[in-house]
């Protein structure tokens, strides 16, 4: 295709979907035992999972190197590529986006345009999607990357976690630590907001907090068309649970993933994780909401 996309291994969109639409993916690094390694190639999310669940168990992450960019972008121009839309993580999560921008400036920012979802997995991922499937369609470069813009804007993400630690230590939570204070027991609600993780509202038990998340979702979600995504880590069951729920009650679902997140989103947010991503489809004449994504 004239206009290629390539993203970062935060989007977490199936194998099938990256290997269909011919996306490349470049990893974070994520650092345990001692050890780095490639986020999906070296290391997994069991790994991930098992090192939080250890005593004194610690996970870092770092972003891919903008060498690590312009190799993928010199890859792909040579394979036929005309045009590049890099998509990326937000960039008040991560240092991604940076990179990507630092590498576009070497290969040519004429050539590659990069675009900061403002969120995350798939929040970041069906943004990813709408880019790789509005270029299969012939779109231009400037077309592909107003897509991925637009279909991160209306994205939402919401998840909970069994515990804010993972967010505290590595500095992901944002506002949120001032706003609980010392109320950690309590259950959060938090959502993606123009790039960083906030509360959306408290609850006093895990069992209520799925129950406002899947509420959450569905009204997200609205009558309309809509795609949506679970992401867990280490609770399969409460993943499968809450797609359950979902088909049964948000009525004009296009297409639903689960899958557990991998090692670079999963060492923030900790094992028993749960989220739901709601994408809805767009309106004709429909006004995007501001803010909620960049691009570069």
């Amino acid at each position: 295709m004239p206009v290629a996309v390539v993203t970062d291994s935060t989007a977490y969109l199936p194998a099938d979907v990256i290997a269909g639409y011919g996306i490349e993916v470049v990893p974070l690094y994520v650092v345990l035992a001692g050890r780095s390694g490639r986020e999906g190639q070296d290391v997994a999310p069991d790994d991930v999972a098992r090192a939080l669940s250890a005593r004194g168990g610690h996970v870092s992450t770092s972003r891919p190197t903008p060498g690590d960019f312009v190799a993928t972008y010199r890859r792909v121009l040579d394979a036929g590529a005309d045009r590049l839309v890099s998509i990326h993580l937000s960039s008040e999560l991560s240092g991604t986006w940076d990179a990507a921008r630092l590498a576009a400036s070497q290969v040519g920012e004429h050539v590659v345009k990069v675009v900061d979802s403002r969120s995350a997995a798939m929040g970041s991922g069906f943004a990813v999607l709408a880019a790789a499937r509005a270029a299969a369609e012939g779109a231009d470069v400037d077309a592909v990357a107003e897509e991925a813009r637009r279909t991160a804007a209306r994205t939402r993400t919401l998840f909970v976690v069994d515990t804010l630690e993972h967010l505290r230590r590595g500095g992901r939570i944002g506002s949120a630590a001032a706003i609980l204070g010392s109320a950690l027991a309590v259950k959060p609600v938090l959502h993606v907001l123009d790039g960083r993780v906030v509360p959306l509202e408290k609850v006093r038990t895990s069992a209520r907090a799925l129950n406002r998340l899947v509420q959450r979702a569905v009204e997200a979600a609205g009558d309309g068309g809509v795609s949506l995504a679970v992401h867990h880590l280490a609770a399969p069951e409460r993943a499968e649970r809450l797609a359950a729920e979902l088909r049964e009650r948000v009525p004009g679902i296009r297409e639903l993933h689960v899958s557990e997140l991998g090692a670079a989103i999963g060492a923030h947010v900790g094992p028993g994780a749960v989220g739901v991503v709601v994408s809805p489809a767009a309106e004709d004449g429909a006004q995007e909401e501001p803010q909620e994504a960049a691009e570069g």
